[in-house]
């Protein structure tokens, strides 16, 4: 769920992420070009971005959806920002970072580190006092941050220690994979301005309130429910100390946003624009007419419009793919008390996975930008292709049939295929499935994208063809209407979830499985469980060997605890031609707006 889990696309930063698509929203209208710059003059940009709904900087179960992921970024900068281009130190982008890369010690057991000279947005500096803050407030609330997963961070934590107001360090209670632990736990510290949040929510007063525990829960949900209040989002003087390169000067519930840059910014990569304005779109159509008209600075072309790229060049715009650090999937529930047996029995998802045809959907569907996806280790950033070499299950009709009539099923073509022999032996159904039982599911998807609608369409059919009845259900944010969830829950409902129309999980740097394939992990949406793929998932967080994720993939390429599908480009980004610093395009599902300016 960018992790980016998914809305736009679910990030792993975060986001399950993620969510989710540029796009979904108000549509807005525009004014015409300037011939000075973009849609609105020469020191403002305009971009096609769903409207974000969470503005603070700790991430939440629901609104994990990559549009918030660079709506936070813009405001509030991490301890560490990452690149994967391979010049970096455990991919630690030293530009944008706010800290120096850690010293390791203590057998890889003890990292300390040191913060730059940063200051928030009132002038006041960023100290441990403020990181402090931030470890006070999850250690606390762990329940409610979408971060957090049992024995993961701050659990794996053995000691936290603040030496001076520049310098801390973190004593873990097992020696990890130092790139791991830096890529996938660190990336979640961002400091937070103690001076202005630590406040008495009754009387205002503002002191040390998060310091105990108790103190700690009032805070998180005095912010909390400032975060739920959008219409006072550029109104609440919470929101306008910051530490981030864009302060907040506009926003709309669902609609507009608008971001000025930071006066008092310090970090390196200082704003050469003046506004951007974030405008959010009903669907791919809506979204594209506009950016025909030439009314938005930097949109997308829909993959049911590739072929009008030619036109929009001729208009004075560059397109250029996208490519994510990422994989997309279609989510199981398993824990559905109706349909979940059918999801345990490891045929059945075979068989499933032999009717989605990869390479002829991502060839005609997404007009050859997307690629199969193999397993949930990503491919490199920028070698997407149509070929499902590698793939254990490639697609294979008779091979699906074979797999149903060899475990009791009854194959009725363009019919309805049931279970003909219940019972739990070697050409039985499997257990918890009565005879009569029919293959017929719902799959809950998003609105607004043509392709994903296509796509569907297409699996429909080939599933079809051997009696599985798809019934394909739009809804706006696919993620909020099927969350993890117990059998006796009602809203264990949903058979099928995808939110993957740009990609269905951003990684952070390090693409190991423990937020969204590991028993009970937070973005694990459909309840998979096999110790098996815990134990491999385990692995990688403690071995640097590239054999430990290699593992990971092979087994859960083969167990599918999803069902693999094309992984198209976040998206063919169309931007001006006089916009400069758009490119490269970060593969983790950030935007840099800092980056850009008009020549």
């Amino acid at each position: 769920m960018r992790s980016r889990i998914p809305g736009r696309a679910l990030r792993g930063a975060v986001a399950l992420a993620s969510a989710l698509a540029l796009g979904a929203g108000l549509v807005a209208c525009g004014g015409g070009s300037s011939k000075d710059g973009g849609s609105q003059g020469k020191d403002t940009v305009t971009v096609a971005l769903r409207t974000p709904n969470w503005i603070l900087p700790i991430s939440a179960p629901g609104f994990t959806q990559g549009e918030n992921a660079i709506f936070g970024q813009a405001l509030y900068r991490s301890l560490y920002q990452y690149k994967l281009d391979g010049s970096a130190h455990y991919n630690i982008d030293p530009k944008r970072s706010m800290a120096e890369p850690p010293a390791v010690s203590d057998g890889g057991k003890t990292l300390t580190i040191t913060l730059k000279d940063n200051t928030w947005s009132d002038g006041k500096p960023v100290t441990t006092k403020d990181i402090q803050f931030w470890y006070d407030l999850v250690t606390a609330n762990k329940d409610k941050w979408a971060s957090y997963r049992a024995g993961g961070f701050p659990d794996n934590i053995a000691q936290w220690t603040i030496k001076d107001d520049k310098t801390f360090s973190i004593t873990t209670k097992q020696a990890y994979n130092t790139a791991w632990f830096v890529d996938n736990q660190l990336n979640r510290i961002t400091p937070l301005p103690q001076h202005a949040w630590d406040k008495d929510s009754a009387t205002g007063a503002v002191g040390d309130l998060a310091s105990t525990p108790q103190g700690a829960k009032k805070v998180f949900d005095f912010l909390t429910a400032a975060s739920k209040d959008l219409k006072t989002y550029d109104s609440n003087d919470l929101w306008k100390v910051n530490s981030g390169p864009w302060q907040l000067a506009k926003y709309v519930p669902s609609g507009e946003v608008t971001l000025a840059a930071q006066p008092k910014y310090s970090g390196e990569d200082k704003p050469k624009l003046a506004k951007v304005v974030l405008r959010p779109f009903t669907s791919d159509d809506s979204q594209f007419n506009v950016l025909r008209a030439g009314d938005v600075d930097y949109g997308y072309v829909p993959a049911a419009n590739v072929s009008q790229e030619g036109y929009l060049k001729s208009k004075g715009y560059t397109i250029s793919p996208w490519y994510g650090w990422s994989v997309t999937y279609l989510q199981l529930n398993f824990n559905n008390p109706k349909t979940g047996s059918l999801f345990k029995q490891p045929y059945l998802r075979q068989a499933m996975q032999m009717l989605i045809d990869q390479p002829t959907i991502s060839k005609v569907v997404w007009s050859g930008t997307a690629a199969p996806t193999c397993g949930p280790v990503p491919a490199k950033p920028g070698a997407n292709g149509t070929d499902a070499a590698g793939c254990v299950y490639s697609f294979d009709p008779a091979k699906a049939k074979e797999l149903l009539e060899g475990h009791g099923w009854k194959v009725t073509p363009d019919g309805q295929t049931t279970c003909q022999t219940p019972g739990t032996g070697a050409n039985q159904c499997g257990e918890g499935i009565a005879a009569g039982a029919a293959l017929n599911l719902t799959v809950t998807s998003q609105t607004g994208f043509a392709a994903t609608t296509k796509m569907f369409s297409e699996i429909k059919s080939q599933m079809s063809k051997l009696g599985i009845q798809l019934t394909i259900k739009e809804v706006p944010d696919s993620v909020a209407v099927t969350p993890a969830c117990k059998p006796t829950e009602a809203t264990c409902s949903w058979d099928m979830s995808f939110f993957g129309s740009q990609g269905s999980w951003y990684y952070p740097a390090f693409a190991s499985g423990e937020r969204i394939f590991a028993t009970d992990a937070p973005v694990n949406l459909g309840s998979y469980s096999n110790a098996e793929a815990d134990r491999l998932i385990e692995a990688t967080q403690f071995s640097g060997d590239e054999s430990a994720l290699k593992a990971y993939n092979d087994f859960l390429a083969k167990d599918l605890p999803v069902l693999w599908m094309p992984n198209p480009v976040y998206q063919n980004s169309a931007y001006r031609s006089g916009l400069q610093g758009v490119e490269p395009q970060d593969p983790m599902n950030l935007m840099y707006f800092q980056d850009w300016s008009w020549k």
